[in-house]
This record gives structure tokens, sequence and C-alpha cells, in this order.
């Protein structure tokens, strides 16, 4: 009995320290980072930024894996499914690991079935219209759906994303009524509205703006207190008369719950690397977004402010109704 004991507390102690030691390794093979959109949109390019960045600094190439549908609850649930191992994360924003909740009821997962790595980058609302569109300005461009109540259409990256929030925010302060048409990403609407199939968009600064920069659309309002560098022609919604449109996006990394703490830390670590690099802070600059600060960057602060958007969203939508 003695000896039978003796070898299961060596085994037990064996594997305690598996994890650990499998942890310090981490990571030993490529790492799978799934952005819930498709490609070109302002959740892709912020995702590769960030993998580019932190590849460098982990030792392992990070491969992007484009899951779009419902708003990034098929990318979620293929996540909240993955082996709690680091070698599957996702990126998450506002509109994927809050509103999805809200429009999405019957999801298969939770906040709690995710482990929050920490959020990297912060980017504006903008709202841009087709080049040839006969409205110059976000006023005349309010004026012009008012007297065409139902007729304008304005895309999005699906029923509730992050771009859908920004325009749901957007109709609500305007107080007009145009039609939300919905894409499996940024890029394909921002692509249709080069092309003039769409009258207008609601996007991120960091997928809208070189467009804007170009000439290919006309950015009418940016939903920030201050404008962008980059963008020095483009008034705030405040300058062009609606002060109450005012909503920014964020975006983070969470890996499936259960995640060693020890392989949160790598990752967090790697995370702060990127963004505190030069290349990286400018390319953001380039794109009108700006870094998380330091207490952002914490796993511990997105664990609370994941409910709290929820709930601020809630309201948002229920008022909008």
């Amino acid at each position: 009995m003695a000896c039978g004991l003796r070898w299961a507390f060596l085994i037990s102690a064996a594997l305690s320290l598996a994890t650990p030691a499998q942890a310090q390794d981490y990571p030993t093979r490529p790492i799978t980072l799934i952005v819930p959109f498709a490609a070109g949109g302002s959740s892709d390019v912020n995702a590769r930024l960030i993998a580019e960045q932190m590849s460098q600094r982990l030792g392992q190439p990070i491969v992007i894996e484009n899951i779009g549908g419902a708003g990034g609850a098929v990318a979620l649930a293929r996540v909240a499914q993955a082996a709690p191992d680091g070698y599957t994360i996702v990126q998450g924003n506002s509109g994927t690991n809050t509103a999805v909740y809200l429009f999405t009821p019957d999801v298969k997962f939770a906040p709690s079935d995710f482990s929050p790595i920490g959020m990297f980058n912060k980017s504006s609302a903008v709202v841009a219209i087709r080049k040839n569109f006969p409205a110059q300005t976000l006023a005349e461009f309010i004026g012009h759906a008012k007297q065409n109540p139902g007729l304008l259409n304005i895309g999005h990256s699906g029923v509730g994303s992050q771009n859908y929030l920004f325009c749901k925010a957007f109709i609500q302060a305007a107080g007009i009524d145009v039609t939300l048409v919905g894409y499996r990403g940024g890029g394909p609407a921002l692509n249709d509205l080069i092309g003039g199939q769409i009258d207008g968009l609601c996007d991120s600064s960091a997928s809208v703006t070189p467009a804007i920069q170009s000439g290919l659309v006309r950015g009418i309002a940016l939903a920030s207190k201050t404008r962008l560098a980059h963008l020095p022609d483009l008034p705030t919604a405040s300058e062009a008369g609606l002060p109450q449109f005012e909503i920014s996006g964020w975006y983070a990394l969470f890996a499936p719950k259960g995640t060693p703490q020890p392989v949160i830390d790598r990752l967090n670590g790697a995370m702060r690397g990127a963004v505190a690099s030069r290349d990286y802070q400018k390319r953001l600059d380039d794109l009108g977004s700006s870094p998380a600060d330091d207490a952002e960057m914490a796993p511990a602060y997105l664990a609370k402010f994941v409910p709290q958007e929820i709930e601020k969203f809630r309201k948002m939508l229920g008022e909008a109704k």
C-alpha cells in the first residue's frame, strides 16, 4: 500500500509539473489567430499588424484564418470549442464579443468561455459615402436621407458587428431612416462602396483611411473628439453638427477558457512588446488608430470591460428601437 501511495504521489507530482514546463516552452509550433470576418476589413488589417509583430517575439508564425458569418458568432463558436493550449486564439472587438450576445441569444458560448489575453488597439468610427453621391457634407447627407426615407443604403460588416454598432449609433444620432446592408466583413462592404453599389459605409478608421486618402470614397464624419493627423480634412461629427455621434472601436485577443495562465502571460507579453514597437505604432498612426494604454492591455481589465460593454450596447440598442 505504501509503495502504491508513493507511486501515486510521484505520478501526481509529475503531472503537476507538466503544465508549467509546457507553458515555459510555449510556443513550439505555429499559432492560429482566427479573425471573425472576411479579409480586407478593419478586423483583418488589425489582426495582421499585431500578428506580424507578435510572431517576431514568440519565435513562431501566427497564421491568420478568416471565418466570417453571424456577426462573429461562427468564429467564436469555433474558438470556444478549441483546445485550451494557446495554439488557437481569436481577435475580438465590441461587436463580436459584446453585441453578439444581444443579437444572437441562442449562441452556444458565453463571455466566460474565453480567457482574455488583452486589448491592443482602438479605432475611431468613420462614416463614408460613395464619391459621386450628391451630398458633400454630413449635414447634406442627413438632409438627403430625411428627404428620401428608407431609400439610402449603408453597408456594414454584418448584424452585431462593430461596424453595425457604428451604423446604429449614427442613424440614432442623426434621426434618419436608411437601409442597412450587411456583409461578411468590412472589406467586401468597402469594395461595394468604391464600386458605387451602396451609398454609404460605417467603418473603422483603420480600414477606410486609405480609401479616403486616395479619393475612392468620401469621408463625411469622424466619431471622435479630435481629427486624425492623416485625415486632416475629415471633420469630427461634433464639428459637422452631430455631437451626439461619438463612438470608438477596440480590438483585443482572447483564448479558449482554461488556457494555462503562463501561456496567457506569454501571449500578453508578446502583445505588449508588439504594441510598444515603433513600427507598429507608426502603422497604427498611418491608419488613424491608437494603441491601447498599459492598463487596457491587462487581461484583468478586459475581463471587467467586456461585461460593461455588453450593458452599454444593450442600453443603446434598446433606445434605438
